[in-house]
């Protein structure tokens, strides 16, 4: 996925990729994180709405974070006194150089790749069956997609800091929702275009008349 970089609006805050600024966000959501527990924050709830980074580009942005000072980090040992693992926390300037981002940045439009519909909209090349199958996947996974949310969103509604990251799964909930609506009603338009084409005929063997 390609990460715009929006221009700065205010002196003093650096042009950082999308993808620091909901990795420096989910900090201001607790007070120190592991890279492991950012992974399954972005699991649990980006992924529904934006994305989930892989665990190198989430420990490139940590990386990113604390050359700019936003964030701190300090080495914490396991019960064996031997492994140890990295927690990180936002700082001050962190928190003021989200807000300032969350509250002045240019929003940028939202950018639909949508690979199904894009075979859709090539159906007129598409085997029936073939077409079919894309659409019928497709159902399954926003079905899935919205169970998973609903569960989350529910999760959500278990801690009072959640309530506006909750508030964006319920909204996920309906978007997954509308995404599967949407792609029935998509087959049911697609079948009946299917059933208003002429038959192909199928290729006269070599050698062979018609009658």
């Amino acid at each position: 996925m390609t990460d715009a970089k929006p221009a700065s609006t205010e002196a003093g805050i650096p042009d950082l990729p999308t993808t620091s600024w909901a990795v420096l966000g989910m900090l201001s959501h607790a007070d120190e994180l592991s890279g492991y527990d950012l992974k399954k924050w972005a699991d649990w709830s980006l992924q529904f709405f934006y994305w989930s980074p892989s665990f190198s580009q989430i420990y490139a942005e940590l990386k990113r974070l604390e050359k700019h000072g936003y964030a701190t980090s300090r080495t914490v040992l396991q019960d064996d006194g031997v492994r140890g693992k990295r927690m990180y926390a936002i700082t001050d300037a962190g928190r003021a150089a989200a807000a300032q981002w969350v509250n002045h940045a240019p929003v940028e439009a939202p950018v639909l790749k949508h690979s199904v519909m894009l075979r859709a909209w090539l159906g007129h090349l598409a085997e029936p069956e073939r077409l079919r199958g894309i659409l019928t996947e497709h159902i399954g996974y926003a079905e899935k997609m919205r169970k998973l949310a609903e569960v989350d969103a529910e999760g959500a509604d278990e801690n009072p800091d959640w309530a506006y990251p909750g508030a964006v799964l319920r909204w996920c909930v309906r978007h997954y929702e509308a995404e599967r609506d949407f792609a029935q009603e998509l087959l049911a338009d697609v079948d009946k275009l299917a059933a208003g084409q002429p038959q192909k005929r199928a290729p006269k063997a070599k050698g062979t008349r018609a009658s």
